[in-house]
């Protein structure tokens, strides 16, 4: 039975399941407004930026963020002016240790922006977390839970009363995984692990996907699903007895994570399946990186539907795919300043290339959002090693915008492994039809 561990009232949850790195300087503006922290040697490839890891050891996020997720609306149908919200997870320096897996994952925050290039992070947070300017944090109640070590963004839903406009009654869905201090063999998760690895340990790899409430998208209560680490998808893992069968698909892979979960509404569907999660795992035997599918009718309760993207067996992403973002195809309407959303979709993901180990964002389509066609590489990494990006690319997350343009949210890895948050632009409609990184701060050499 699901369980809300928070303060928000059950009726509320009760009536939506009825219902459907520092290389220069920084410049503050006010007390925590952001601007590029990267060089004016080289700002002709870092204005891009949009956010940082924050500059005081003790912030949650002072080692790496990653994964945004930006929401842009109106209060009211009549409000001319529009706000941009943006959810990230950060790792703070201090949980920057060994036994913990190397990602931006830690504790997740929060941003806004009225414009979606200058952002100002929450300095405070929810009054519920013990690390200030934290929305969700570790979970301090349950010692047995999925999400004790780290955790990590996947996707937030908004209360949307229309497409753009957003509903005062009703609760926003964050979807986030987590690790626990659980031991993992290191050589699980490697092809062909030398020897000196083949009794090392980790924590916190056997990744499961959460699922948050929010009546203000500040501060965030806990739903426990039906797993007995509180969790709402674990890896299918047949070693495992702890895990309920689920009925998964025939021929589903056994996994060894379940991560980064994108979900998206397709009020099209069936409603047993109006909820679609595309997610990131790894599986067991092959050491395959892929996007695998699930489906719901609550957004609470999910059912596997089987792997939908595999890596090509040469190629950009042959090394491994994950970390997707799906978006519903539309086309704008210039007299109305209106997008009409079609029948097909689109899957930006990371892929890896096994050739220099670098993750770029790729592209796929889909009519039925079952089946998917891939479509090459949508962004690649920064132009040379001054990039702030030129290690790579990923964590995709794109926006459509009034003026008829497409804006991507991505995160880029610098050759030091320092992570940031980037902005890269798609005029629809375009000749060249192609993502390039859009200007978001201004540097002047002096």
């Amino acid at each position: 039975m699901l369980q809300v561990r928070c303060l928000l009232p059950l009726s509320i949850v009760l009536s939506y399941l009825v219902a459907v790195t520092d290389a220069w300087t920084q410049t503050q503006i006010g007390n925590n407004r952001h601007t590029s922290r990267l060089a004016p040697l080289h700002a002709a490839v870092n204005n891009n930026i949009v956010l940082e890891p924050s500059s005081s050891a003790e912030k949650f996020d002072s080692w790496k963020v990653g994964n945004a997720r930006v929401h842009r609306y109106a209060r009211d149908a009549g409000d001319s002016e529009i706000e941009y919200v943006m959810w990230f997870h950060g790792r703070s320096k201090e949980m920057d240790v060994p036994t913990l897996p190397p990602l931006s994952t830690g504790r997740i925050g929060r941003a806004t922006s009225k414009n979606g290039l200058v952002w100002v992070k929450d300095e405070e947070g929810s009054a519920s977390e013990d690390t200030p300017g934290v929305s969700l944090g570790l979970n301090k109640e349950s010692w047995w839970s999925f999400d004790t070590s780290h955790v990590g963004l996947g996707n937030v839903l908004l209360p949307m009363s229309t497409p753009a406009v957003l509903s005062e009654s009703g609760v926003y869905l964050m979807y986030f995984m987590g690790g626990n201090y659980e031991d993992s063999k290191i050589a699980d998760y490697m092809v062909s692990a030398p020897e000196s690895v083949k009794d090392a340990s980790i924590q916190g790899m056997k990744m499961r996907i959460g699922v948050a409430i929010s009546q203000d998208g500040i501060s965030w209560g806990r739903v426990e699903g039906d797993d007995p680490t509180g969790a709402v998808m674990v890896p299918h893992d047949l070693s495992d007895p702890n895990v309920k069968d689920n009925t998964p698909p025939k021929n589903m892979p056994e996994e060894l994570y379940c991560a980064w979960p994108e979900v998206v509404v397709n009020l099209d569907a069936p409603k047993d399946e109006a909820f679609l999660m595309y997610y990131s795992t790894m599986m067991k035997d092959t050491k395959e990186k892929c996007i695998a599918r699930a489906v719901s009718g609550d957004g609470f309760r999910w059912q596997k539907a089987g792997v939908c993207l595999r890596p090509d067996d040469a190629g950009l992403d042959s090394a491994g795919i994950a970390r997707c973002c799906v978006i519903r195809d539309a086309d704008f309407d210039e007299s109305s300043g209106k997008w009409n959303e079609k029948g097909s979709w689109t899957m930006y993901y990371e892929g890896v290339s096994p050739e220099d180990n670098k993750h770029r964002i790729m592209k796929a389509t889909s009519r039925d959002t079952k089946s998917w066609s891939k479509n090459g590489i949508a962004l690649d990494v920064g132009d040379g090693p001054d990039a702030w990006d030129f290690a790579g690319v990923g964590s995709p997350h794109v926006l459509r915008i009034d003026d008829g343009s497409l804006r991507m949210y991505y995160t880029g890895q610098g050759p030091d492994g320092s992570t940031a948050i980037g902005v890269a632009k798609l005029v629809t409609g375009s000749s060249s039809g192609e993502w390039t990184r859009e200007q978001a701060t201004i540097s002047f050499a002096i």
